[in-house]
């Protein structure tokens, strides 16, 4: 009896355990499975991007974005990504609504206002060129990257820089629709180019002065990525451009003369028909053939870069061949 009654004891203790045991198991499993989903809906997502400035860590899809680059800002618009603040002075005309008060002003293309910009508290900032200078001062505000892109190696980079957008902004896929467009686009272009056999001068008129780009410079994209046969491939490659005359011009006698107007773009007067009207000028076979193309200075000299304004520079010079 008393055998009996000790195994009895021993089975209750043992079930006792194994109850305990139990519970402490569905408790742990608990509580993993809730740290699990805090993790996954309470933590914000982070992305660390190299650019030609340094390495940064940012938030994706992040609000309350100011972007000093107009190519970039054509992108987010055509993307329909809300920006919080631009440099509302030399607004490209086909972006004037970003000139609207609902839009904080940060300045402008080469001089950011700090104090305004810190009192936004913006999550992230996307600079160019312009603003190289300024990049250590705003990256103590907020996450600041360069976007800028690189002439040497235009459609890569370019492509390289609307990829990223797509990335930061979760629009990936419309992102890669929107590229393949262009690239159709390009590829015909650059096709229609090579049959025409025509070689191109391009030029940015400035106040009296004038400066020839070729191959691997700012507006380079014309002949590297275009098709155009450039008339000079010795001529330097700088940001300002090589300075030449008009005897220079006459000399290289030109197919097509592509000039870009900065006065239209900057001062919103245009001065570089009149600069050219002249007899020396009318004597090159862009002149006589009718060859002389003025491209919209909104596209060319201050955006750029963008899925509007690459898609319209395309087109500009599609036309220009016809």
């Amino acid at each position: 009896m008393k055998k009996n009654l000790s195994i009895l004891f021993l089975a209750f203790l043992l079930s006792l355990v194994a109850a305990a045991c139990g519970t402490n198991n569905n408790a742990t499993s608990g509580t993993e499975t809730a740290s699990a989903e805090e993790k996954t809906t309470g933590n914000t997502e982070t992305m660390t991007i190299e650019h030609q400035l340094g390495k940064t860590d940012i938030t994706k899809s992040p609000k309350n974005v100011i972007v000093f680059d107009f190519g970039i800002l054509d992108s987010l618009d055509k993307l329909g990504v809300n920006v919080l603040g631009v440099p509302q002075a030399n607004i490209p005309h086909y972006l004037s609504k970003y000139e609207d008060v609902k839009y904080e002003n940060v300045g402008s293309l080469k001089e950011p206002d700090f104090e305004k910009i810190h009192s936004l508290e913006p999550e992230l900032i996307i600079i160019s060129g312009r603003q190289a200078e300024a990049y250590e001062e705003l990256s103590k505000i907020a996450p600041t990257i360069f976007m800028g892109v690189d002439t040497t190696d235009y459609l890569p980079s370019y492509k390289e820089n609307m990829t990223l957008l797509g990335e930061i902004f979760s629009k990936e896929s419309e992102v890669a629709e929107e590229l393949s467009q262009v690239e159709e686009s390009i590829k015909a272009l650059k096709t229609k180019a090579n049959a025409s056999g025509k070689n191109a001068l391009i030029i940015l008129a400035n106040e009296g002065n004038i400066s020839a780009y070729g191959p691997g410079s700012r507006f380079g994209i014309i002949h590297d990525e275009f098709g155009l046969t450039p008339v000079d491939n010795g001529i330097e490659v700088s940001t300002h451009g090589q300075n030449v005359s008009f005897e220079y011009i006459l000399e290289k006698n030109p197919d097509y003369l592509f000039v870009i107007d900065r006065g239209a773009a900057v001062e919103g007067e245009s001065s570089a028909q009149s600069l050219l009207d002249n007899d020396i000028i009318k004597q090159i076979n862009a002149s006589k053939d009718g060859n002389i193309v003025y491209l919209d200075p909104n596209y060319w000299y201050l955006s750029g870069g963008g899925l509007i304004s690459v898609s319209e520079m395309v087109k500009e010079i599609e036309t220009s061949l016809e």
